[in-house]
C-alpha cells in the first residue's frame, strides 16, 4: 500500500513555494542625519617609499550618510584604534556635524566584545560616541544587510578611486589622501541616474545637513584605555614608560587613560 503523502516531485513544488516565501526583507527607511554608516575596503592603496621602492599597502576608512549616501573616504595607515578614531573626527569634519548614530561592523577597534545581541563598544570609541552627543550601534555579525549603505558606498569607492590611481605611485599617505580628496569631490558632486540627476551632494545638503548634530566646540583629543597593575615598586608600566601610584595601590588592577597630552590612571 502507498503511504501517504506527496510523492517527491510534488513535495519539491510545495517545499520551493514555501521556500520563497522565507526570503523577504524589511526596506530600511534612512531619516536626514538620522546614521552615519562606517568600515574598511576589502581592497587596499599602497604607498611606496621612494628610496627602497618597497610598497607597503595601506587601509581605506569608508563612511556614508544613510539618507544621502554621502560618502567621505581616507586612507590611514592601519585599522588600529588611534586611526579608527582619528578618521571619525575627521569625517565628522567633513560633514560639518554628526549623524545620532554610528553604524560601525564589529571590528575590534570598535568593539571590544563582540556578539550579536549587545556587543560591548570599546571605550575610547564609546568615549568618542559621547563627545559629539551620539551613539554606537553596530551591524549584526555576518548580516551585511544591517549596514547595506556602507557596503554599496566601498564598491563605489572602489570604483571610482581606487581603479582610478591603481596606475598612479604615492610616496607618502599625505600625497595619496590629497588625491583621495579630488576624486571623493567628484564622486560627490557625480549625477545617479536612480535619482532623477541628482548627486550625493544636493541630496545631502537637502536631506542629511539640516538634521546633522552640530560639532562641538573642541576637537576630540584621542585616547586610549588600558589596564595595568602596580609592581612592588609601586609603578605601572604604560608604553615603556614608568609612572607612580600611591603605593597601597600595590596589586590592584588600574584602569590608565592616555592621551597625547595626558596620562591619567584611575
Amino acid at each position: 500500500r502507498e503511504p501517504k503523502g506527496y510523492r517527491y516531485t510534488q513535495f519539491c513544488k510545495h517545499y520551493n513555494d514555501w521556500l520563497a516565501k522565507q526570503r523577504i526583507s524589511m526596506r530600511q527607511v534612512h531619516k536626514g542625519g538620522e546614521k552615519l554608516f562606517v568600515d574598511y575596503s576589502g581592497k587596499k592603496p599602497h604607498i611606496v617609499d621612494q628610496q627602497t621602492g618597497e610598497r607597503t599597502e595601506v587601509e581605506l576608512f569608508v563612511s556614508a550618510l544613510g539618507a544621502s549616501n554621502y560618502t567621505y573616504a581616507e586612507a590611514t595607515k592601519t585599522q588600529k584604534l588611534t586611526d579608527w578614531l582619528a578618521s571619525h573626527v575627521r569625517a565628522f569634519e567633513y560633514y560639518e556635524g554628526v549623524a545620532r548614530t554610528l553604524v560601525p561592523d564589529q571590528l575590534r577597534s570598535a568593539v571590544s566584545g563582540p556578539c550579536r545581541y549587545d556587543p560591548v563598544i570599546n571605550r575610547s570609541y564609546l568615549e568618542l560616541a559621547q563627545h559629539y552627543g551620539t551613539f554606537v550601534l553596530p551591524a549584526r555579525p555576518r548580516k551585511p544587510k544591517d549596514k547595506a549603505k556602507v557596503e554599496v558606498a566601498v564598491q563605489v569607492a572602489q570604483r571610482w578611486i581606487l581603479a582610478a590611481i591603481r596606475n598612479q605611485t604615492f610616496f607618502s599617505l599625505e600625497a595619496l589622501n590629497i588625491r583621495i580628496r579630488e576624486l571623493l569631490e567628484r564622486l560627490n558632486n557625480r549625477p545617479m541616474k536612480h535619482l532623477g540627476g541628482q548627486s550625493r551632494r544636493e541630496r545631502f545638503l537637502l536631506l542629511d545637513k539640516p538634521n546633522l548634530m552640530p560639532l562641538p566646540a573642541r576637537r576630540f583629543e584621542l585616547c586610549e584605555w588600558k589596564t595595568a597593575t602596580p609592581n612592588i615598586d609601586y609603578h605601572v608600566e604604560l608604553h615603556k614608560h614608568w609612572y607612580s601610584v600611591p603605593y597601597t595601590l600595590r596589586g590592584e588592577r588600574l584602569d590608565a587613560r592616555l592621551t597625547a597630552s595626558t596620562v591619567e590612571i584611575f
